[in-house]
């Protein structure tokens, strides 16, 4: 190479170099940011068309001053009856409360429990406090504790508020540090390199600061919705997409370099044009399965489309140009001390891989039976999933105040108090309403809402709110029951037009939308993965195997999940959206080792036929692609460190689905399936013409 062309190969990699720097300067602290973008309310969880969703709009016009409230709950110390002054002291502790910081309005009378054991009273504060929430409530919780002789426990809506707050702190720092750390020291141990992992995780931070760059300006001008849970996702996808790609990159770079005799510009030209065809078609699969999403009519779901696609575009950006211009000014060096021995097959490998191929060379078909049957036994339990919802006490990991309050209340008052179904009606059929809901089994009272301080009907644009208080906790399988008698009743009341709403409906609809939204975007998303599968491997019996492959996979998954969250993790619920975040995780990243896999098998059997093909294909890929899978596991599992059911549900189903992916149906199940099938695998393609 003349000179000039050897400075022109240096200098292009070093500007590279210096335009990630940049981003990463300039734009990384945006991966701390996302929090002043997310919006974590209500209607954010909601089906967009559902009939709770349009109460929640229609309540609006009901409230004279828009209010959090929280329920204050005192029971006597010790258990049993309150003292009989102690109605008297809460009214006039609540009542002390007014015109304080962040409270609205005079605070209710304490009421009594019908059992005598306890009181309860409501403040509204202002929904805009924002980080002094939590200020306030403390306020409010030494007010109350003024009450000799009681013990005091802060409810509702804004207490549930606190609480998820303080949930999601972790997501723009803890839950980083944790997933880099974790992925780091993965690297060091399995590469056995100091500067390559750092390469690997320097890239992996790049690209989720320049996701989360684009991600806070869209939602910033409305384009996009980020809550804590998107943001949390965002930043484990990025992470683990970025170093999976990378580390498939850096392998075949390790192979040309010995191929080639260390020169490094031709390395890295051979090393990115054979990767760059599996890497984007692993992405596109991710990517476009997460656009699937916005097929669903729940916002949260919708939202996740499009910012988990930005983040794995970013994420391969990352990968196909910073990577490469570190790995050609560094050459050799990005793996000291490492110093990996190269044979004609690429990579020398671990002598394991060597007897895993041979093994299903010999005996494919023992192979792949056991394999598939070990699955299928775990599929089996698939069905046994509660997909219905995750009761209030345990939507939170740790022990929330808010849920302590709400057990408290349940335990004196009626199940649904404080968190009554709302009925909105039309004003003349105000009082046939609220007779039709008193005679529904499972309400225990139905109150028309008054104007305040008088007994008047609120009527707003002709309509009336109803609310009914239930007598089975708000969050149970009993009172969603009750929704569905009281929607039919209601609906059946002349001239009424009723609409059932508040939480427990809320929970119903989303249950059922979550339903309907996996059998809309499950098929959608086969289908996309399958003609960008046909598209790589130009072939359509293998694309069809390799698809059902990974959907098995999932079913298994969900069966060991089923059996781990009941009987060890203790959840008797499962959110109605983790089944299809789990599909379309699992199903995108369980094709992405496969087409690894399988784009190396066809470049091998190009030159050597297919059953030598697959050998080689199997040996020199195996070692990066379980590291991909451990370090994606890992990378998943550190959701778990955010305190919520539904980030931990996630967390095991994904991180068990790929490694189960990796180690069982990548390794043995698909390998054994085309050594059995033969040339024909390739079919229609003109490979299966080839010995």
């Amino acid at each position: 190479m003349s000179t000039p062309a050897r400075w022109a190969s240096r200098l292009l990699p070093l500007l590279v170099l210096v335009v990630w720097l940049a981003i990463g300067g300039g734009l990384g602290p945006y991966a701390g940011k996302l929090g002043e973008v997310a919006t974590n309310d209500q209607a954010a969880f909601l089906p967009r068309g559902a009939e709770s969703t349009q109460v929640l709009r229609a309540q609006e016009a009901f409230r004279q001053e828009e209010t959090l409230p929280v329920l204050v709950i005192w029971t006597a110390e010790g258990g049993g009856p309150v003292a009989p002054s102690a109605q008297a002291d809460a009214t006039r502790a609540l009542a002390s409360l007014k015109g304080t910081e962040g409270v609205v309005g005079a605070p209710s009378p304490a009421f009594p429990s019908e059992d005598g054991e306890a009181l309860r009273g409501v403040v509204q504060l202002r929904p805009d406090l924002g980080d002094d929430l939590a200020t306030v409530l403390e306020d409010v919780d030494t007010a109350a504790s003024a009450v000799p002789g009681t013990e005091v426990w802060l409810g509702g809506p804004a207490a549930t508020r606190a609480d998820l707050g303080d949930a999601f702190a972790g997501i723009d720092g803890l839950l980083l540090v944790v997933a880099l750390v974790t992925v780091l020291v993965i690297l060091l141990l399995v590469y056995r390199s100091v500067l390559l992992p750092l390469l690997i995780i320097i890239g992996a931070v790049f690209a989720l600061g320049l996701a989360c760059a684009i991600v806070y300006v869209l939602a910033d001008h409305g384009i996009v919705r980020v809550d804590g849970q998107v943001q949390g996702i965002l930043s484990i996808l990025v992470i683990g997409a970025a170093t999976d790609y990378a580390l498939l990159l850096a392998a075949r770079y390790r192979e040309e370099l010995g191929a080639r005799d260390g020169d490094r510009v031709p390395a890295a030209r051979a090393a990115l044009k054979q990767s760059f065809g599996p890497i984007v078609a692993s992405a596109a699969t991710v990517a476009l399965g997460l656009l699937a999403l916005l097929f669903s009519d729940l916002t949260n779901n919708r939202a996740l489309g499009p910012v988990g696609a930005i983040g794995i575009a970013c994420a391969v950006l990352s990968a196909v140009t910073f990577l490469p211009a570190a790995l050609v000014l560094l050459g050799r060096a990005a793996y000291w001390p490492a110093r990996p021995r190269v044979t004609a097959e690429g990579e020398a490998p671990h002598p394991a891989w060597r007897t895993i191929a041979g093994l299903v060379d010999r005996a494919p078909r023992k192979v792949w039976a056991a394999s598939l049957a070990a699955l299928l036994a775990c599929a089996a339990f698939s069905f046994t999933l509660d997909s219905k919802g995750v009761p209030l006490d345990e939507i939170f990991v740790n022990d929330a105040p808010s849920v302590t309050a709400q057990q408290r209340l349940s335990d004196h008052f009626p199940g649904g108090a404080g968190n009554p179904v709302v009925v909105i009606a039309d004003a003349a059929a105000a009082n046939r309403v609220r007779s039709a809901a008193e005679g529904v089994g499972g309400v225990d009272s139905a109150t028309v809402f008054a104007t305040p301080g008088t007994a008047r009907p609120l009527v707003a644009d002709g309509r009336v709110r109803v609310d009914v208080t239930l007598a089975a906790a708000a969050d149970s399988d009993a009172a969603k029951e009750t929704v569905a008698a009281l929607r039919t009743a209601l609906h059946a009341v002349p001239g009424a037009d009723a609409l059932v709403g508040g939480t427990t409906a809320q929970q119903y609809d989303t249950q059922v939308t979550a339903e309907h939204d996996r059998k809309l975007i499950v098929p959608v998303v086969l289908a996309i993965i399958l003609v960008i599968l046909v598209g790589l491997l130009r072939s359509l019996l293998l694309p069809v195997l390799l698809v059902a492959t990974v959907a098995l996979n999932f079913l298994a998954t969900l069966g060991v999940s089923a059996l781990v969250f009941e009987h060890v993790l203790g959840f008797t619920g499962t959110d109605p959206a983790v089944p299809l975040y789990g599909f379309v995780f699992l199903v995108a990243l369980g094709v992405d080792y496969n087409i690894f896999l399988m784009s190396r098998v066809r470049e091998e059997t190009l030159l050597h036929g297919t059953r030598e093909g697959l050998r080689r294909g199997l040996v020199a890929t195996g070692g990066v692609i379980t590291s991909a899978g451990v370090v994606l596991a890992a990378t998943f599992a550190a959701l778990g460190v955010i305190p919520l059911a539904f980030l931990v549900q996630i967390a095991f189903i994904v991180a068990f689905g790929v490694l189960l992916d990796t180690l069982v149906v990548r390794t043995l199940l698909v390998p054994a399936l085309v050594r059995d099938i033969g040339p024909t695998v390739w079919w229609p393609g003109a490979l299966r013409h080839r010995p």
